[in-house]
């Protein structure tokens, strides 16, 4: 509360400079977003940031359509291996430099190429990108990919200001979205104002945006309750009710595209070295341990639907032959004898937030019962995304907030170059069926090949999925035209507040 409180009267006394009153919209977020490069980053929460700081090629509707914003239009060749887009001209950069195809091309050039992109394997099927003109950009592929369009709708297809690429894009973004970046104060503010120049200016009605990172789910929702926030992400199941029951407030939940799961370091750094990297029977056994029904029922209160893969239910991937019920200890334990173990000691990394906790002391009581010994080490989230990027964990809290496309939710996480995948699974077969699969038009042939996939991860477990994700919001009643996404991001435009 203080930190919020520090914050807001940081954000009033901007304000008490200017010649007019200003609006303040207040955004409480879950977590605090690491790096602010869209290049770079990983968490879900700078995502959040980014719908309002930089703009996409392309954008999607609350019914999962692509739509133009800095891409006017695009067509695909026949034999789908080039990609063309026509690009609006009236876009310019926070810098006051034009959004061109020069300045499309230095960015996907950069998201290939920069050595800690991770971007890249969204990329991988991009051989080349040319600016024939100032309002074309052309994508040569190097083999048809379905997933590129979705890609391109998120961190792959946004654009900063090449003049920024050396000067510290991720703790001062220069992009060409709605809202400019005034200042950040680690684990406390992230403070953007309005950009007079975008092109959709009008659409946009607050004079300043404040994101507060608040892991507590009580304080977050308190903050909403007294009025010192505007809008909270995913409030938690246990607190639905009060926001029903509130007056003043408005819940506005939606169901999600991704997933919360824990991967396994098989072979990333040191931290490898343990029994479920070394034998499947141990990470099957993990696996048969964990009840995902309780986990919904007791944490999720019925929100939290069990996921036994990375498909959510609207994607025509997810095949339900894959799931099952309950749990069962008994076999688990069967299965650690034969690999040679009577009790298996590990550690579960997660982010440290409230809901996290609960969800992992309750899977660290069910492994107990199964023959896990399992140890919890709570870090904050930023620290959480960097301990899986460099292998510090044995098993890691792994949680994708989803895309359109089904290779989005799969690829990066599995495939052996894959950015995502933290814990360096790696098998030939499986890379060549995901490349296959992205580079398929036809939409039942791409799921008999997702269905082989999904064989070799419930046989090798590398990443166990826990459930998928619902997007609550919690909103001001008197906040008009917020809609939820499907993707859990925060689209500021049209939203304003009621007039007395």
């Amino acid at each position: 509360m203080r930190k919020l409180c520090l914050a807001m009267a940081m954000a009033g006394m901007l304000a008490s400079g200017l010649a007019h009153a200003q609006s303040t919209l207040r955004i409480g977020l879950q977590d605090d977003p690491d790096v602010l490069d869209p290049v770079r980053a990983r968490t879900f929460v700078g995502r959040i940031v980014f719908a309002s700081l930089c703009d996409k090629l392309v954008d999607i509707t609350p019914d999962l359509k692509f739509v133009p914003q800095l891409a006017q239009s695009w067509s695909t060749s026949p034999d789908n291996k080039t990609l063309t887009f026509k690009l609006r001209t009236d876009a310019v950069f926070h810098d006051g430099t034009p959004v061109n195809a020069a300045a499309v091309k230095a960015n996907l050039d950069r998201a290939r190429t920069l050595p800690d992109s991770n971007r890249k394997s969204e990329l991988a099927t991009v051989a080349s990108v040319d600016a024939p003109d100032a309002e074309t950009v052309v994508l040569h592929l190097a083999e048809p990919d379905a997933s590129l369009l979705s890609q391109l709708s998120d961190r792959a297809g946004m654009m900063i200001s090449p003049a920024s690429f050396d000067k510290d894009p991720g703790g001062k973004p220069v992009c060409s979205g709605p809202y400019q970046f005034k200042e950040r104060v680690q684990n406390d503010r992230i403070v953007l104002e309005k950009f007079p120049k975008y092109w959709d200016a009008g659409n946009y009605h607050f004079d300043r945006v404040v994101f507060t990172p608040i892991p507590d789910n009580t304080v977050r929702l308190n903050n909403l309750r007294a009025g010192d926030l505007d809008i909270i992400e995913r409030v938690a199941p246990s607190d639905a009710k009060a926001v029903k029951d509130d007056p003043n407030l408005r819940l506005a939940p939606v169901t999600g595209l991704g997933f919360q799961s824990i991967s396994v370091n098989l072979g990333n750094g040191a931290r490898a070295n343990n029994p479920l990297a070394k034998d499947k029977r141990v990470r099957q056994a993990l696996d048969l341990a964990i009840d995902r029904d309780v986990l919904n029922q007791v944490i999720g209160e019925g929100q939290y639907q069990p996921a036994y893969q990375p498909f959510p239910p609207a994607s025509f991937a997810y095949n339900k032959s894959f799931e099952h019920s309950g749990r069962d200890p008994k076999k688990a334990q069967a299965l650690l004898k034969e690999a040679g173990f009577d009790r298996v000691k590990f550690e579960i990394t997660f982010g440290n937030n409230t809901t996290m906790q609960q969800v992992f002391e309750l899977v660290q009581a069910m492994g107990a019962e199964a023959g896990f010994d399992i140890t919890l080490r709570p870090v904050e989230f930023a620290s959480l995304q960097s301990s899986l990027a460099r292998g510090d964990f044995e098993v890691g809290q792994s949680g994708w907030s989803g895309r359109v496309d089904p290779s989005g939710n799969i690829h990066q996480y599995l495939s052996c170059k894959g950015n995502l995948n933290d814990g360096k699974f790696c098998d030939a077969e499986t890379d060549k069926l995901l490349n296959d699969a992205r580079a398929e038009p036809d939409t039942a042939k791409r799921r008999a090949m997702y269905d082989k996939v999904l064989s070799v991860m419930q046989d090798q477990r590398p990443i166990v999925y826990l459930f998928y994700l619902p997007w609550t919001f919690g909103a001001q009643k008197k906040l008009d035209g917020f809609v939820p996404y499907p993707d859990g991001l925060i689209r500021l435009k049209g939203v304003s507040l009621a007039k007395k």
